[in-house]
């Protein structure tokens, strides 16, 4: 809490603090925070920088504010996290889950390049590529499919990149980056919204007679080392209802 060494700035801190707890479940759906003037007698700060807290996680969608009763935790699903973003918070926490998640079913094998695959990575269709997939959830269900193709010059290099279990020692991007000696040098983002296909439906692992009307989010990421090499294409397949979210600092 209010003793921890943390960089960030006082608001941040009570705000990510709030977040764990309640991506945990140890704050439930309906539990009141505290107020601003406990807050900041807590914290030792200041009541603006209090409510500036408690605005964030507002804005986050985590809390509403009840006038005249306090601050509700509310329930809703987290959003899902492109390859980048998952990407960013490794390099940061050493993880690339989400407040409140998990990953499993994670799976992994040496496959023809489907057509899609083989352009993004800059090789030729049916080449040879390691296919990674893994489920991120939390409390509420599938939060992402996310897959991984990777050339497969890659996989002789890191055996166990090929292996059906979490990586150990770092993510592939790291791996590949220490075993070549060229860091990854820049990243290409698209998102984009697609109808719910069968295939997508096995991917989320959904009811295949009673799928849900709306569209899901796709999200791709195309990783590039400082030689250029195109070293991992990634897309991230969202459950139904959620949405992707960013959030970046603004200097005017």
């Amino acid at each position: 809490m209010a003793g921890q060494t943390d960089n960030r700035a006082p608001y941040a801190r009570i705000a990510a603090h709030y977040t764990e707890l309640i991506a945990s479940g140890q704050l439930q759906p309906g539990t009141l925070l505290p107020s601003i003037k406990n807050l900041s007698e807590e914290w030792k700060v200041s009541t603006a920088t209090a409510e500036k807290a408690l605005r964030k996680l507002r804005n986050d969608g985590l809390v509403r504010g009840i006038h005249g009763i306090g601050t509700e935790v509310l329930d809703q699903p987290s959003p899902m996290s492109s390859g980048s973003q998952r990407q960013d918070r490794s390099r940061r926490t050493g993880s690339s889950w989400g407040d409140g998640e998990r990953s499993d079913s994670h799976r992994a094998a040496v496959v023809p390049a489907p057509a899609e695959v083989a352009e993004a990575l800059d090789i030729q269709p049916d080449s040879a590529v390691v296919r990674r997939s893994r489920v991120y959830r939390d409390r509420h269900g599938i939060v992402a499919h996310s897959t991984s193709w990777i050339p497969a010059r890659y996989g002789k290099l890191i055996p166990q990149l090929a292996e059906s279990e979490r990586l150990a020692g770092g993510t592939s991007l790291q791996l590949i980056a220490e075993a070549t000696g060229h860091p990854i040098s820049h990243r290409i983002d698209t998102a984009s919204a697609s109808l719910l296909t069968p295939e997508y439906a096995r991917l989320l692992e959904l009811d295949l007679d009673n799928l849900p009307a709306e569209p899901v989010v796709v999200m791709t990421a195309k990783f590039v080392d400082s030689e250029g090499n195109v070293v991992e294409y990634g897309v991230d397949l969202g459950g139904p209802g959620r949405s992707c979210r960013t959030e970046s600092e603004v200097s005017t």
